[in-house]
């Protein structure tokens, strides 16, 4: 009986490091961040280093949390690949996304972070009009695979819609300028980044169509532990607060 006992506390002794890192993978501390080129959100800096507003708050929060978020470590990838990573794997967050009703089932969400605009972007001497969605059939609208731009174009007039679709906004910032695109769908403040990045006058633009109202969020994939999603809300909540 002596012997049972013995081998049975030995076992417990032996698996007990491997439970406890199993425990350890599914904390905070594992998530692998993801981000883009999204200014003034998140967007990697003239030192290199990703900064923005989304950066700011999701520092903020880690601090409260009681974690030291080593920013070099935040992954600066194109949209589409982040966003598919996203979507098969519980250990990983990107940043800045739209919360939308087509989207709330597939992530979690912590947030929110700032409000943002969805628009379709015009030349102001194409004197572009758009009276109803309907009227959308008849332009070639650029934007990035797997944005919200895009997606909105597709929930409005489905497969009808002409998109073409890059993994970068400053290519479409020029595709428009060059009347390669009559309208981009993105982010209305930071499409003025990219055209300001691109040296193209911000003056000689405007959104002609408003896609979407919403607010940017942190998102995780549907599979995450809901513990890592409510410490990491209640840490920004508490940042929020002060």
């Amino acid at each position: 009986m002596v012997k049972l006992k013995t081998a049975a506390v030995s076992l417990i002794l032996v698996l007990l490091p491997i439970f406890s890192c199993s425990i350890m993978a599914a904390s905070l501390e594992d998530i692998q961040i993801m981000t883009e080129e999204y200014p003034p959100y998140n967007y990697r800096g003239d030192d290199g280093v990703v900064t923005g507003i989304a950066v700011d708050r999701l520092i903020a929060a880690y601090k409260k949390a009681g974690i030291t978020l080593n920013i070099n470590e935040v992954k600066m990838q194109p949209w589409p690949r982040a966003y598919r990573k996203l979507q098969v794997s519980d250990k990983h967050m990107l940043f800045s996304m739209t919360r939308t009703a087509s989207r709330e089932k597939l992530f979690k969400w912590v947030g929110p972070i700032s409000k943002t605009k969805i628009t379709l972007i015009a030349k102001k001497d194409r004197n572009i009009s758009i009276l109803s969605a309907e009227d959308l059939k008849q332009f070639v609208i650029g934007g990035i695979l797997d944005d919200i731009g895009v997606q909105l174009v597709r929930d409005l007039i489905g497969f009808d819609a002409n998109i073409l679709t890059t993994p970068h906004a400053k290519s479409l910032a020029r595709m428009l300028e060059l009347n390669r695109i009559d309208l981009w769908a993105y982010e209305e403040n930071t499409a003025k980044y990219f055209f300001k990045r691109n040296n193209l006058n911000q003056a000689n633009y405007e959104s002609v169509y408003t896609l979407s109202e919403a607010e940017l969020y942190f998102a995780f994939g549907i599979k995450t532990d809901t513990k890592i999603i409510e410490r990491l809300q209640k840490a920004l909540d508490e940042v929020r607060g002060q």
